[in-house]
């Protein structure tokens, strides 16, 4: 009887640990307002998400950085920023990533999702590539969709490149 009790228990955590999947460490966003020509970074990255790469489909990535921490290289952009004009930071501290669906092809994870910035939320699509233990990935998309309007000549002119490297645990 404890042999049956200690087997269950062996199997018992054993599915509890590999259901767990892969987190995610640390991770770094850089971000780059093509038109302007400036480029920066986003700090104070936290993540709960569980990657299970048997099955993508049950994994679940989960992120956001602290809106404040917007890093241009020059101190008076950084402040002019983070004002309500544009990112709003006193109101929308944070900026969320949720995704909604992982599949992948060939080498390439797609990662579908919700991005929630200034409090509007839109879908959006990060390509990753898996490099050991770490994903790199990248993204587009247009401030204006979010209400930050960095530039008056329309929806193109707000494009933003978006890169991210995870490092998993």
């Amino acid at each position: 009887m404890k042999y049956l009790f200690f087997c269950c228990l062996f199997i018992t955590i054993s599915c509890g640990l590999h259901a767990q999947g892969t987190r995610i460490q640390e991770g770094t966003v850089a971000f780059s307002f093509v038109e302007k020509d400036v480029s920066g970074t986003l700090s104070d990255f936290s993540s709960s998400s569980v990657i299970d790469w048997d099955t993508l489909e049950n994994s679940v990535i989960i992120g956001q950085v602290a809106s404040e921490t917007i890093r241009t290289g020059n101190f008076i952009r950084d402040f002019s920023l983070r004002r309500a004009t544009y990112f709003d930071v006193d109101n929308y501290p944070f900026i969320t990533f949720k995704s909604t669906k992982i599949e992948t092809v060939a080498e390439q994870i797609t990662v579908y999702g919700t991005l929630t910035l200034k409090g509007i939320s839109k879908p959006i699509i990060i390509l990753f590539q898996k490099d050991g233990d770490t994903l790199t990935g990248s993204t587009t998309l247009f401030t204006s969709d979010f209400n930050i309007t960095i530039l008056k000549k329309g929806r193109e002119s707000n494009k933003v490149t978006v890169s991210f490297v995870l490092k998993l645990a």
